[in-house]
């Protein structure tokens, strides 16, 4: 097995879950395979508990793993897809160890960070790295590492000290070493400043691991004498030092890497050059190329709870991105944090209110997505009230499957008390339940997670008919609640539908409303499934609705010039991300 360890210095937000994707897209593009493990040095178990806040959006695997939003993106790049051994904890770790003490597999021995947790991290990465993750079998050709933090953090110590010895043991030609680091440009004096990476690197070496590539962060492209400068006191070759300089789009960090050679490096560094291709990025490139050209706007008012930081929804930012392109338009999203919309903020800040009110109505499409807790509540029922009074796309996801079913058993059943029990146990009318089989004590893993069934229900409807007119599709989930199937008589016979259930039929997981131009609203999470060029059924749904393309997406499925798969629209030859509009129509 050959590796590629991505470490960051100075500052943690380098990029280089990113750079670690672009490194494992190029090698998969060069005709190698390629798996990657995230290490995470919290002692959490996994980000299951995690507020948004802290740590981002959490991101569900199909084996119900809740893993770091970095897993995100490596299955974005790679189209892969990973499972909860992939991201390594510091938890999982010791719980491991702990275990294994307690089984008396230590037996005799004085338990210490040094050998038995060094070992059982190299061990865990030995036994993921030869996991297929590309649906073919055997193990892959290169598994990409990334380390979380910054190089001296006291919490991944033990882990460097692994990587170290792992990367021994490995053997030369087996084993590259790629350092992101900050160089920052002072204004003062408008130089780019060298000393931060030079102190990162010098901690780096200090531990046992030597750099064989520096990926240098910076506004603008190194200059060669600085280049010179951190190559001399780096001790790293001048040609294997990378510019990751601020571009136009995501989808072009790839081509930098490319552009500067870095593949090159790497696979000189791992004794690949003789098995690999030239990197076939065509399709790439095309991609990065229309996302820049893009200009006719389509605004999405994202209506949410965690608006004060982005990768909270990073991969619901990430469908609306793929749709879009897809359906050949700039996105435009505009926050609105829920709370804003209530009434209470129109007394206390009045400014405040008129602002988010203004957004949502100057919003082609309005998404809610899923969120826990009861802040911003009431907000989210308006704005879902207002999609559905004034005909605008809707998409709730989660937590806004189920507002959309709170806010029309309210103004259509005239349920006025109608809530979740979540927020309202004592609702005379609740909509929302607590699902029988989850757990009320502990929060951690107990909620239905991972890859779910749903079944269609009919053929008419916009989900099916998006989804390709399946029998049914796999997405994942990850909720404690679910809509009260008790109550599902009597909101159908008022004119919603649930249009996709689960195999026993008494799990709602899709519910739409059909006299509506697009109100959709799914218990799952679509997002997670979302690729650059096969963008999600359901967002493709809603942008096409607020660009006036539905329809013509909707007929599509019956053409020979485009077919569905069971969860995403794709060209037969595979090229570029599906369905374009030139302003008069769509063509592919």
């Amino acid at each position: 097995m050959k590796y590629v360890l991505v470490t960051g210095g100075v500052v943690s937000g380098l990029g280089k879950g990113v750079t670690a994707s672009s490194i494992g897209l190029i090698l998969k593009a060069s005709g190698l395979r390629v798996t990657s493990i995230k290490i995470d040095p919290y002692l959490n178990t996994d980000a299951g508990t995690m507020s948004p806040f802290e740590h981002g959006e959490v991101f569900v695997l199909d084996d119900g793993g809740e893993v770091d939003l970095d897993l995100g993106n490596y299955e974005r790049f790679l189209d892969i897809t990973l499972t909860r051994d992939n991201n390594i904890t510091t938890g999982k770790i010791y719980q491991s160890v702990i275990e294994k003490e307690r089984k008396g597999d230590y037996l005799g021995q004085t338990v210490q960070v040094v050998p038995h947790v060094t070992n059982a991290i190299q061990e865990w990465i030995e036994r993921v790295a030869i996991t297929p993750v590309d649906g073919e079998e055997g193990p892959a050709d290169v598994c990409v590492i990334e380390l979380g933090g910054t190089i001296g953090d006291i919490e991944s110590m033990p882990f460097i000290e692994a990587l170290g010895q792992l990367s021994h043991r490995a053997g030369a030609g087996n084993f590259c070493s790629v350092h992101v680091s900050l160089v920052p440009v002072l204004h003062v004096v408008g130089e780019q400043k060298t000393k931060p990476t030079q102190q990162s690197v010098r901690g780096l070496r200090s531990l046992g691991l030597t750099p064989n590539i520096l990926a240098c962060r910076s506004t603008t492209e190194l200059d060669g004498n600085v280049k010179e400068k951190l190559s001399r006191f780096c001790h790293v070759p001048i040609e294997n030092i990378i510019t990751l300089y601020d571009v136009t789009n995501i989808w072009r960090v790839p081509l930098l890497l490319q552009d500067q050679k870095a593949h090159e490096v790497i696979l000189k560094s791992l004794n690949l050059k003789g098995y690999a291709l030239k990197p076939a990025l065509g399709e790439w490139i095309s991609r990065a190329d229309l996302c820049d050209v893009l200009h006719d706007p389509v605004r999405v008012a994202m209506v949410g709870k965690y608006t004060g930081l982005t990768d909270s929804y990073l991969s619901v930012l990430k469908a609306l991105l793929h749709a879009s392109v897809a359906c050949y338009r700039k996105l435009c999203v505009d926050w609105v944090p829920a709370s804003d919309l209530e009434d209470a903020t129109k007394k206390e800040n009045p400014n405040t209110y008129k602002s988010a009110w203004n957004l949502l109505k100057g919003a082609d499409a309005v998404l809610v997505p899923g969120g826990f807790g009861d802040r911003g509540l009431e907000g989210k029922i308006l704005a879902a009230k207002y999609a559905r009074e004034n005909r605008i796309p809707y998409l709730g996801i989660c937590l806004g499957m189920q507002i959309s079913v709170i806010e029309f058993a309210r103004s259509v059943l005239g349920l006025q008390d109608a809530n979740s029990t979540e927020f309202d146990p004592n609702t005379q009318n609740p909509c929302v339940i607590f699902m029988p089989e989850g757990s009320k004590t502990h929060m951690g893993g107990t909620m239905r997670l991972g890859s779910r069934r749903t079944y269609f229900q009919c053929t008419s409807s916009k989900s099916a008919k998006l989804y390709g007119n399946r029998s049914f599709v796999d997405e994942r989930h990850r909720h404690r609640y679910e809509v009260n199937p008790d109550m599902v008589p009597r909101l159908e016979e008022a004119g919603l539908s649930f249009a996709g259930k689960d195999e026993t039929g008494c799990r709602m997981e899709i519910v739409e409303l059909p006299t509506h131009p697009y109100l959709v609203g799914v218990q799952f999470h679509p997002e997670f499934k979302s690729r650059p060029g096969r963008p999600s059924a359901l967002f493709l749904g809603l942008v096409a609705a607020a660009c006036g393309q539905l329809d013509a997406v909707l007929k599509k499925h019956r053409t020979k010039t485009c077919k569905l798969t069971s969860t995403h629209y794709e060209l037969p030859n595979g090229s570029l991300d599906g369905i374009y509009s030139n302003g008069n129509g769509l063509h592919v």
